[in-house]
């Protein structure tokens, strides 16, 4: 889901954005102090879902929401917990109170997923469906290196690089952050298991509580992408008693 966070308070932002970080499914476009700034974008760009504070300069979060026809899924934040009812009235998806504790903020972005996945697009069995592709190229040593998708065991984020390992021990570094190279990988084989990681469920050994055993490497699974890990990958491949 795209999203874009809409605070005055630079810190708060920060906090935001981090929280964002943590969750697969949110790909953060854009941050802006104002509503007026988040208005531009919001006329030229797609966008899913909007955090937005209430008491910003200029016209508050409230006001500007009643401005929009129509709006994308809101989650609005504050530490003014007595503005919730004037939110719940403008069809928000949750009231998030300063400071935002993590648990908090899964249990409202999830809601938001869930809302987004009911309205969304289903494919129907007479669409095209497009073929997957097999291989991407990456520019790493000034020059172009084709990788087939079936070769790569694992991808490292560091901040701004990521490092793909393949079964051939060889390793490959490129600019790009572990959110952009994620959407540009076949979902039915590569699992983000945590904030740093994303591994091709081919080469899983085995699963335990806290890591995943990959070709005889050990990748820790984090807490906030267990769950998803377990139900998209796991449980449709379990055998047990009938």
């Amino acid at each position: 889901m795209n999203c874009i966070i809409v605070d005055d308070e630079p810190l708060a932002r920060e906090g935001m954005e981090l929280n964002v970080e943590d969750v697969p499914f949110l790909n953060l476009v854009g941050q802006f102090g104002t509503a007026l700034a988040a208005n531009d974008f919001l006329m030229r760009k797609e966008v899913d879902l909007m955090f937005l504070d209430i008491q910003m300069p200029g016209i508050t979060g409230l006001d500007y929401l009643k401005t929009l026809k129509n709006p994308p899924l809101v989650i609005l934040s504050t530490a003014y917990p007595q503005y919730a009812l004037d939110g719940f009235e403008l069809d928000v998806v949750d009231y998030l109170v300063k400071p935002v504790r993590m648990e908090r903020f899964l249990k409202a972005v999830n809601k938001a997923k869930a809302l987004y996945d009911l309205h969304k697009p289903k494919i129907t069995q007479n669409e095209v469906v497009e073929v997957e592709q097999e291989f991407m190229y990456l520019k790493a040593d000034r020059k172009y290196i084709r990788v087939f998708f079936k070769d790569i065991k694992y991808i490292k984020g560091m901040k701004d690089y990521v490092m793909l390992y393949t079964q051939e021990n060889k390793k490959i570094m490129t600019a790009m952050n572990i959110k952009t190279i994620h959407k540009q990988l076949p979902p039915s084989i590569f699992a983000r298991v945590n904030k740093s990681y994303l591994i091709n469920i081919n080469y899983i050994d085995e699963v335990e509580i806290d890591f995943i055993q990959l070709s005889g490497e050990e990748i820790p699974l984090g807490r906030t992408y267990k769950e998803a890990f377990i139900q998209n990958y796991i449980k449709g491949n379990l055998i047990g008693r009938k």
